[in-house]
């Protein structure tokens, strides 16, 4: 078995993994907003149903990475408190 040092070492890799992770949900989910904005710019005042379609999906990227970030602090969280309880 780890002891208490390499378990709480472990944890900390794995919180820095998750923050790279994070970043990389933040970069995307910026990246996505771009192409949102680009997208209707382009294509103003088309009611076409696939422009419509191709928005709802963005929008739905949005949601997800928006969920995804939050069950990562929702996951540091924990791991934190559980380092602190060792």
């Amino acid at each position: 078995m780890a002891s208490v040092a390499e378990l709480k070492a472990a944890i900390d890799i794995a919180l820095q993994q998750i923050g790279d992770g994070q970043t990389a949900v933040q970069a995307a989910s910026e990246k996505l907003a771009e192409a949102q904005q680009t997208l209707a710019g382009a294509l103003e005042g088309s009611g076409h149903e696939m422009v419509e379609a191709a928005q709802a999906s963005l929008t739905q990227a949005s949601q997800e990475l928006e969920e995804c970030l939050a069950a990562t602090l929702t996951a540091v969280e924990q791991a934190e408190l559980y380092a602190a309880n060792l």
